[in-house]
């Protein structure tokens, strides 16, 4: 029996903060966990100015940005790891922020993936783990499917409803993951636009009319048609979502939060076809009426599970995505991302 004890970092697409988990991993036959800790560490504004337009500029702005958020990321480590008198670990496990992500062009780019982590909190950093799939025809993404294959095999399919919807769907030997659309990435900005940094369990979505126009054209977007694998970035959606909306911006907010979450639901059960038990997380699993409107459209079992796997699921493979890296075991699997082989990601900072 092996222990490894890890701190696990994420910072997603919705932008609303930086999440921690400290884990104890457990290797016997199989793979347990426990978390000992969990927290959000919400961003300031000033962080979340330059998040949001981050893929707007230049590689070399990126770079510098890149310095200056790998220092802020070490110093929310810092703050984590004396919050809560953690003293037994064996690396930091980080995912970092995506910058860019342009697969169709071979390139992605997070920022906090960087040496200066592992000097600024004195602990083994393990980081940076999609650019070598891209480097092998992948698409850098999803990454998380490996980590619930080890972690959480009694579902047959999990989806995170985070920035974007992303799916894993488990059957007998084939693993098979991909971004089926953005979700809080776009009702979050939309609720922003009536002062609200979120719709409060899509309370506001749930008084709003179908906007149908709107919703056909959302629904014909040529994403939806092409096969696995893929993934999405914030680039494809001001390219295909913001304009859309846009035209419609003469209706009520609440009428464009209504019809973005008919859609959303609507891609989302059209992807769980002959699924029979499904895990959803991330942020969205709070949002009561998309989680109505998902239930109505699918004859599968939607599990919502506890609020620490809800928020801190992805931090947590993460984490354990170091550990497989540690160990040297393929954290990448050429099924899901599409690269030219598996192979075991991530670069280590002693």
């Amino acid at each position: 029996m092996r222990n490894f004890y890890v701190i696990g970092v994420m910072s997603g697409t919705s932008i609303d903060g930086v999440d921690f988990v400290y884990v104890k991993f457990t290797q016997n036959d199989t793979w347990n966990f426990k978390i000992i800790n969990s927290k959000t560490y919400k961003y300031e504004d000033s962080i979340t100015e330059f998040l949001i337009d981050i893929s707007k500029k230049g590689i070399e702005e990126i770079k510098k940005i890149d310095i200056e958020y790998s220092k802020k990321l070490a110093i929310y480590i810092n703050q984590f790891i004396d919050e809560f008198s953690i003293n037994k670990i064996d690396f930091v496990s980080s995912h970092g922020h995506t910058a860019i992500h342009d697969p169709s062009n071979s390139f992605t780019y997070q920022i906090g993936n960087l040496p200066i982590l592992s000097k600024e909190t004195n602990y083994n950093v393990i980081c940076d783990f999609r650019v070598q799939d891209i480097e092998l025809g992948g698409q850098g993404a999803p990454l998380v499917p490996v980590g619930e294959k080890y972690l959480f095999n009694e579902y047959d399919s999990f989806i995170n409803l985070g920035g974007f919807a992303n799916i894993s769907n488990h059957l007998q030997e084939s693993l098979i993951a991909y971004d089926i659309c953005p979700v809080n990435i776009v009702l979050n900005n939309l609720s922003k636009k009536i002062g609200k940094d979120f719709d409060d369990k899509g309370s506001i979505a749930s008084s709003g009319k179908l906007i149908l126009n709107l919703y056909k054209e959302l629904e014909k977007l040529e994403y939806y048609k092409s096969s696995p694998p893929k993934s999405l970035g914030i680039e494809w959606v001001h390219a295909n979502i913001f304009p859309l909306i846009n035209k419609y911006f003469d209706y009520p907010i609440e009428d464009l939060l209504n019809t973005l979450s008919n859609h959303i639901a609507n891609q989302i059960s059209y992807n769980l076809k002959n699924i029979d038990k499904v895990l959803i997380t991330g942020g969205g699993a709070y949002n009561d009426y998309l989680i109505d409107i998902i239930r109505s459209k699918t004859a599968s079992e939607i599990i919502i599970p506890s609020k620490n796997i809800i928020e801190f699921k992805e931090a947590l493979i993460f984490a354990f995505l170091g550990v497989l890296r540690y160990l040297n075991i393929n954290n990448c699997y050429s099924s899901v991302t599409g690269a030219s082989k598996d192979h075991c990601s991530g670069k280590i900072f002693y």
